[in-house]
């Protein structure tokens, strides 16, 4: 398969993971997010889709017939159709396996195993392999069989309960943070690390990515008053999700949000300036709920649109709340190029997804996405 180039660079030589090919059996946004990362990285991705393909092509935003969302998860992609519950879909998917370097799954523990294509029955045939699989709950203990979703792993890992808003009124996150945070970024990290070990001399291995596990680490600082006072913080009592004056979301008297993290003396003490606050209210150990409430009469003074100079002049860490089109059209992100990447969909071209991949590492600034077709032969390395 043709690797695409692109400022002068031989990607197929110079990107991190050129020649290193993917098989990869996941739906929707952990498994693609991650194998897409491989992709960027030089990485050849044969992303195995039933008849059809995969729930995601059906997914709004549409692109005239395309599915955005699906276009810009599998950019650079090779699709290819399969029934595994098929007779003879083990056998289709052995053929490309001798030079397989990486599988991703993240069926519930034991579909892949009834399949025939466990990690234990590969691995036997295969050791170089290395075999990722991405679960809610990973592949042992009681909540491994249970079905789940994003707010679901938050829910259960005590993530959730630091910070939700009034609970008649519950605020859910803007992102899919155990997805992402709990399932790919892990799998990606674990994959290249098994990669390194296994070109130190090593075998390959099955990595067990549950995304309720990572969600342990994103409480870190609320782990660490547990584990000193044997109590959580409630929900939004703690330092940085809300019982603090310099760490909130204010609303300004246009209604427009700014948000606030001066948390070091020096950002509070040009916030305090900046904004007018009373000498009376600067210590907010005295009584933070005051302060709070003497902080949010000063932004209510003035609109969104007046604060924004002052308080980027102040440099005191104080923001106005960018919509997304706003940040996409904010000079410095694009300067530092990050929507410079584009994906053909078939009706032109889409921005690509923004990956934490450094420029150097990565591809083509456009490739197409893929497009589910019957199995056919692969080359051979």
């Amino acid at each position: 398969m043709p690797r695409p180039q692109s400022d002068g660079m031989d990607f197929m030589h110079d990107q991190p993971l050129s020649g290193i090919r993917v098989l990869d059996f996941t739906t929707l946004l952990p498994g693609p997010l991650a194998s897409l990362m491989l992709a960027e990285a030089g990485a050849e991705v044969i992303k195995i889709e039933p008849p059809g393909g995969e729930a995601m092509r059906g997914f709004p935003p549409k692109h005239g017939p395309a599915s955005a969302l699906y276009a810009m998860l599998n950019r650079g992609k090779t699709a290819l159709e399969i029934d595994l519950k098929a007779k003879d879909a083990t056998k289709r998917i052995h053929a490309l396996l001798p030079s397989v370097d990486i599988v991703i799954e993240q069926f519930r523990p034991g579909v892949m195993d009834r399949l025939g294509l466990g990690a234990e029955t590969l691995r036997r045939r295969y050791p170089r392999l290395i075999y990722c699989s991405i679960t809610g709950f990973g592949q042992s203990g009681p909540r491994a069989p249970q079905a789940g979703h994003d707010i679901n792993y938050l829910a259960l890992s005590g993530l959730l309960a630091l910070s939700y808003g009034p609970a008649d009124a519950a605020v859910l996150p803007p992102a899919q943070i155990a997805d992402i945070g709990g399932g790919s970024f892990p799998a990606v990290m674990n994959i290249l690390l098994a990669l390194l070990q296994r070109e130190r001399g090593g075998s390959g291995c099955h990595l067990d990515i549950a995304m309720t596990d990572a969600m342990f680490t994103f409480a870190l600082f609320a782990q660490a008053r547990l584990a000193i006072s044997g109590r959580a913080p409630d929900n939004g009592a703690d330092l940085l999700t809300g019982a603090s004056p310099r760490y909130r979301i204010y609303a300004a008297g246009d209604g427009s949000p700014i948000a606030v993290g001066a948390l070091e003396q020096k950002f509070w003490d040009a916030l305090c300036d900046v904004i007018g606050l009373p000498e009376a209210l600067r210590n907010d150990r005295k009584d933070p709920a005051a302060t709070i409430r003497g902080v949010a009469a000063c932004f209510a003074a003035r609109s969104g649109a007046d604060w924004a100079e002052p308080l980027t002049q102040a440099d005191c860490c104080a923001t106005p709340l960018a919509s997304l089109a706003e940040a996409f059209s904010d000079p410095h992100f694009r300067e530092r190029g990050l929507f410079d990447f584009q994906v053909e969909t078939g009706e032109g071209e889409i921005p690509a997804i923004p990956l934490p991949i450094a420029p150097r590492f990565r591809g083509a600034h456009r490739a197409a996405s893929p497009i589910a077709k019957a199995m056919e032969p692969l080359d051979e390395r």
